[in-house]
């Protein structure tokens, strides 16, 4: 198992093993926790589905230009694996973890099964990743389409940019609380997104 696959293997496994041992009102309470962050990706989900199914079914399916499907590893954080696992039926955690148990030739992300991504609700960094050739084909006919991809955005960093209190540092909190630890952790340990909330924090006082 490489690195990446032994990161993702342990994350998932630290999150499940966790959230089968909490009492169903602490479950449910954690659900609704991410409740308005699964409304944004629904939201999201059907803007792509709108107008990048066509194009983004052909870049990665077919012509294997995406630069994103195409890569061996995609940036997941620790709150990706948290609102999966929530969503996601024991069945469906099993299957994350024996591909992550295999060799991955590299020419696609291990996640990419035949029908597609095999999370129930997939990393946002791939959610929220449009590659060029896809921005050109659509946004170039329609300005109002990159506006409303635009507002989406926006609504993405309500939950992931912590320049104020945000659900995917909440949700690592949570986990650190509860005594856990684990290399996805980057809004507790990545330099960049650590000054971001250094500098929020020094503009409220």
């Amino acid at each position: 198992m490489n690195e990446y696959n032994r990161e993702q293997s342990e994350a998932i496994q630290m999150v499940h093993n966790h959230i089968k041992g909490l009492l169903l009102r602490e479950r449910t309470r954690l659900k609704a926790r991410i409740a308005r962050y699964l409304r944004f990706r629904k939201a999201a989900d059907e803007f792509l589905g709108r107008y990048f199914s066509e194009v983004c079914t052909y870049t990665c399916y077919q012509s294997q230009m995406s630069a994103c499907c195409t890569r061996e590893g995609i940036t997941t954080f620790f709150a990706d694996v948290v609102i999966n696992v929530l969503m996601s039926s024991d069945k469906e955690i099993d299957g994350l973890l024996q591909v992550l148990s295999l060799p991955n030739p590299g020419t696609k992300c291990v996640y990419l099964g035949k029908k597609g991504c095999l999370w129930s609700i997939k990393p946002v960094v791939c959610e929220m990743f449009l590659c060029e050739h896809a921005r050109k084909t659509v946004f170039g006919n329609d300005h109002s389409v990159f506006e409303e991809w635009e507002k989406l955005k926006l609504r993405e960093k309500r939950y992931t940019w912590p320049d104020r209190p945000v659900l995917f540092d909440e949700l690592e909190a949570y986990f650190i609380k509860m005594g856990y630890s684990s290399s996805l952790m980057y809004f507790h340990n990545s330099p960049g997104l650590l000054r971001v909330k250094a500098l929020a924090g020094k503009k409220s006082k």
